[in-house]
């Protein structure tokens, strides 16, 4: 028998599982990532923090499960997106914690950037060679907004404000990465990155494949910097010795939400998943087109494995479990599982409508500055009815992301595979079901990133021949087959929370 060890580095969580021949968890280990809040806006990783407690998990899994670690065939990685840091490649010494893809530090650059002549005039150049050439690169280049959760900006404002950063970077000395580079050369001494993280950075060009020379000179940031981007699976190197007693192949590294398309099984051109984490991420697999969107979905890199490319295209909800922890910090639940009960126990929520933008409103509306906040509060409206209007907002934003999925690709879907903590809530998967139509379909397990880079980890070293078999070993727990009638008496309310949503757009 022989196994695969899996590891996910995300927001909050830190997970390490040990997986059988069958897909079989036998070992887990898990650990909150803490996050620092230094100053307003600032959200931080400690990566000393980080990198002790990725040691113990890995540890700690493989201890679970009781097996030699002779046993272990492999390692796969899965990692959160968008976080970054800079270190000095020589010593291994960062500049600075882990700036979060949460963190709004470089929001006032943003909107500045955004509204700037010289974004203004690249986006109209796009729109000519568009008009001229009609290549998507240009199309999607028409509409080209900076966003808080890409690296960009927030790296450019670590070049402007940390010490020594800029120099040591113009020297050569200084590079910077994502979770999965810094990983990778914590394990290995390697400055590389995954094309599906760096597809998330908002540094990368999709329709190139390969870094944004225009990024690069609009931002000043050194090519020295970047580092080389290899596939999803292959020959990564070994983790040191002193960590499971004997070295383990790393083959398989992915973005979370690329991992969990490919957990999810969505190998064709059309399968859809929706991920409902910290956040909520609507990917589809758009196969070998990259996808160009005028309502801000945005073109990723799914995986490339050899001479396999396979993109997405998603749409992505900033705040989503971060709206249930809110619910539990100012008392109207003491546990996630109270909200099904709680929201079952009235018929509606009473006229009241939740905008859910701690971190702004994205794709379609791309709204940074609208504020979140409770419309149609009455002397009637108890603490139900509020929950019930925060889990509505939740699918009435998803729900948005679809019907814009739906105008861009032009396709019909049938099926959407869910994973993620909130994915456990009922009530918000029937709702999803019945506003979207489609059927909705949750897996045994939530941790599907977990699994996708468990399953490519497994195709890499030849423990499954196929996407076929494990195809067959992904086990789906729950259907939620849509109430048609339902969906359309929720009409009324859907249309009286896009009013609600006007009324807090452009508030800061």
């Amino acid at each position: 028998m022989r196994y695969i060890v899996a590891l996910d580095v995300g927001t909050t969580t830190l997970r390490a599982h040990v997986f059988d021949e069958n897909a079989v968890t036998v070992g887990t280990f898990v650990q909150k990532v803490e996050l620092i809040y230094p100053k307003p806006a600032f959200v931080e990783i400690d990566p000393d923090q980080l990198w002790s407690a990725i040691l113990r998990v890995l540890k700690g899994a493989v201890d679970a499960s009781g097996i030699s670690a002779k046993c272990i065939a492999c390692l796969g990685i899965s990692t959160q997106r968008g976080s970054l840091i800079s270190w000095n490649l020589e010593t291994g010494r960062h500049y600075h914690r882990f700036i979060t893809w949460k963190d709004l530090r470089a929001d006032s650059m943003v909107r500045e950037w955004n509204s700037s002549l010289t974004m203004k005039s690249l986006r109209m150049g796009s729109h000519i060679l568009y008009t001229l050439t009609r290549k998507k690169r240009f199309l999607a280049g028409s509409v080209l907004k900076l966003m808080n959760t890409q690296m960009t900006l927030r790296l450019a404002w670590a070049l402007n404000h940390i010490p020594g950063l800029k120099k040591a970077a113009m020297n050569g000395k200084a590079v910077f990465g994502g979770v999965d580079c810094w990983l990778l050369y914590k394990l290995t001494g390697k400055h590389i990155t995954d094309v599906s993280s760096a597809s998330a950075s908002g540094l990368f060009d999709p329709f190139t494949m390969c870094w944004s020379g225009w990024a690069q000179s609009l931002f000043e940031i050194p090519a020295s910097m970047f580092p080389r981007i290899v596939d999803n699976a292959g020959d990564f190197g070994e983790t040191p010795s002193e960590i499971f007693g004997v070295p383990v192949p790393i083959i398989c590294c992915m973005a979370d939400q690329a991992a969990s398309l490919f957990g999810s099984g969505c190998f064709h051109p059309g399968d859809l998943k929706v991920t409902m984490g910290t956040g909520t991420f609507l990917d589809v697999n758009t196969g070998c087109q990259t996808h160009a969107s005028v309502a801000g979905l945005y073109p990723l890199v799914a995986w490339k494995i050899d001479q396999e490319l396979v993109y997405a295209a998603e749409g992505a909800s900033n705040d989503t479990g971060t709206l249930i922890e809110w619910l539990k910090t100012i008392g109207i639940i003491k546990q996630p599982e109270e909200l099904s009960d709680l929201v079952h126990s009235v018929e509606n929520s009473d006229g009241v409508y939740f905008i859910p933008a701690f971190s702004g409103l994205q794709a379609p509306i791309n709204d940074q500055s609208a504020a979140t906040g409770f419309l149609g509060v009455k002397p009637t409206s108890g603490k139900a009815h509020m929950a019930r209007a925060v889990l509505e907002s939740i699918v009435f934003r998803i729900l948005l992301l679809y019907e814009s999925l739906c105008t861009e690709t032009r396709r019909s879907y049938s099926c959407i595979s869910v994973d993620g903590g909130v994915s456990q809530n009922d009530f918000v998967l029937q709702l999803l079901a019945d506003l979207t139509g489609l059927r909705v379909e949750r897996p045994s397990t939530t941790e599907i990133s977990i699994l996708g880079v468990t399953f490519l980890a497994g195709l890499q070293c030849g423990i499954w021949k196929s996407k076929e078999e494990i195809r067959e070993l992904r086990k789906v727990q729950t259907v939620f087959e849509p109430n048609k009638s339902r969906g359309i008496l929720y009409q009324s309310t859907i249309n009286q929370w896009k009013r609600a949503i006007d009324r807090f757009r452009n508030w800061y």
